[in-house]
């Protein structure tokens, strides 16, 4: 199980990084991925697979 410190910092970590992200894509999953360092259940939770990534995603082109 992951400390609860060590959470805390990766989430603050993946928050800054989406601060400064360019692409809407990358901040997403950044501010995503800090929310589940945040939730209790987060070592519960089965991993995203690029699957739920790609139906996750928000095209603006032919991938729509």
């Amino acid at each position: 199980m992951l400390d609860t410190e060590f959470k805390k910092q990766r989430a603050q970590t993946a928050r800054e990084l989406a601060a400064i992200a360019t692409d809407r894509f990358t901040k997403r999953r950044l501010l995503d991925l800090a929310a589940r360092y945040e939730d209790d259940d987060f070592a519960a939770r089965s991993p995203l697979t690029p699957i739920d990534l790609e139906s996750k995603s928000h095209g603006t082109g032919s991938e729509r």
